[in-house]
C-alpha cells in the first residue's frame, strides 16, 4: 500500500471478548502496528458507534442476533477488505452449540429455569432477537481472509496485519496442531478411555496414546501447540483442518477414532461411541459452520437423543 496509513475497522459479534483482546495484546509490536494503521474503530480502543470507511476490516464473533447481521453488512459497505478474525467468525464459534437446541430451549434455560435469573418470561423488546441459527459471518457477507483461533495466536496476528499493510503475497500454511506438538506417538496397550482429570499424562508421549482424547490432529495449527506442549490435550479451538472439512466422509469422530485405536488397545468403536456422547464438546467449535454441520456423518441431535435415552 501507499505510504499512508492503512484505516483499519474491527467489529465486536457474539463473541467473549477475547478476540479484541487480542488484537491489543501483541506487546511491543502493536507499536509497529500503529506506525502504519490508524485505528477508526475499534469497541475496545475507540468510542466511534459509526462505520467511517476503512482499508480493513476486522470482524470478531458469529451472527447470532439481529443486532450482529446489521453490524456485519455494515463492516462489509464501509471496509474494502474484511477479515473474519477468530473462530468464532470463521466457523460460528462456541456459540454454535446452540444449534444442538431450539431457540425456545435456549430462551427458557437462561430466563426461567436458570435459577440466577429466573422470571416467569421471556423479555422480547429490550434485547435483539435471536436468529434462526449461529452462523460464522461469511454466511451474511462476502469475506477476504479468515484467521481462525480461540483467540487467534499473536504471531499470527502480527503476521497478517503486517502482511495486509506491506502488500506482501499472503501464505497461509495447513499444518495440523501436531505439527508443532513435541509428543512422540507410540503403540500402547491402554485399554479405555481416560478424562482429563484422571491421572497425570507422561510429558512426551502423544495424548491419543495414552487413552486422552486429544483434537491436535485435526485442528488447524493457527495457535503454536501450546496446550499439548505443556499438558493439556488440544481441544479443536482454531477449527478443523481443510481435509476435515473439505471431504464429506472425513468427521473428527471418526479420525480420531482412527487414529487413536491403532495406537492403543481401545476399539475403534468405543471410541466414536465416546465421542458421540460428548459432540458439543468435540464439536463445540465448528458445529455452526455449514462445512460440518451439512456433512451426513454429523448427527448430533441423534447423538443427544440417544445419550439422553441411555
Amino acid at each position: 500500500m501507499s505510504g499512508e496509513k492503512v484505516r483499519l475497522n474491527t467489529e465486536w459479534l457474539c463473541d467473549c471478548g477475547g478476540c479484541h483482546v487480542a488484537i491489543v495484546d501483541l506487546h511491543e509490536k502493536i507499536l509497529n502496528v500503529f506506525d502504519s494503521v490508524e485505528i477508526l474503530k475499534c469497541p475496545v480502543l475507540t468510542d466511534e458507534k459509526g462505520y467511517p470507511e476503512a482499508d480493513i476490516g476486522i470482524v470478531t464473533g458469529s451472527v447470532r442476533t439481529e443486532h450482529d447481521r446489521q453490524a456485519a453488512v455494515a463492516m462489509r459497505k464501509s471496509c474494502k477488505t474484511i477479515i473474519a478474525f477468530g473462530t468464532c467468525a470463521v466457523y460460528g464459534g462456541l456459540h454454535g452449540a446452540g444449534l444442538a437446541h431450539t431457540r425456545e430451549e435456549i430462551m427458557d434455560c437462561v430466563y426461567k429455569k436458570s435459577p440466577t435469573t429466573k422470571t416467569d418470561f421471556v423479555p422480547n423488546n429490550s434485547i435483539s432477537s435471536l436468529e434462526k441459527m449461529v452462523i460464522p459471518i461469511d454466511e451474511v457477507i462476502d469475506v477476504d481472509l479468515y484467521l481462525p483461533g480461540c483467540p487467534p495466536h499473536a504471531h499470527f496476528i502480527f503476521e497478517s496485519l503486517n502482511t495486509l499493510v506491506s502488500g506482501k503475497e499472503i501464505h497461509a500454511g495447513q499444518e495440523t496442531v501436531c505439527a508443532g506438538c513435541k509428543r512422540v506417538m507410540k503403540k500402547t496397550d491402554v485399554a479405555t478411555i481416560k478424562s482429563s482429570y484422571e491421572g497425570l499424562p507422561e510429558e512426551d508421549v502423544c495424548f491419543l496414546s495414552q487413552g486422552y482424547i486429544c483434537q491436535g490432529s485435526v485442528t488447524l495449527d493457527r495457535c503454536l501447540a501450546p496446550c499439548p506442549n505443556h499438558g493439556m490435550a488440544c481441544s479443536g479451538c482454531a477449527g478443523p483442518t481443510m481435509q476435515v472439512l473439505s471431504e464429506p466422509t472425513r468427521d473428527i469422530r471418526t479420525e480420531i477414532s482412527e487414529r487413536m485405536s491403532r495406537l492403543t488397545a481401545i476399539p475403534y468403536e468405543t471410541i466414536k461411541t465416546h465421542l458421540e456422547k460428548t459432540a458439543k464438546t468435540q464439536y463445540a467449535y465448528a458445529m455452526a459452520t455449514k462445512m460440518i454441520g451439512n456433512k451426513p456423518t454429523f448427527l448430533i441431535k441423534k447423538w443427544i437423543a440417544e445419550g439422553e435415552a441411555r
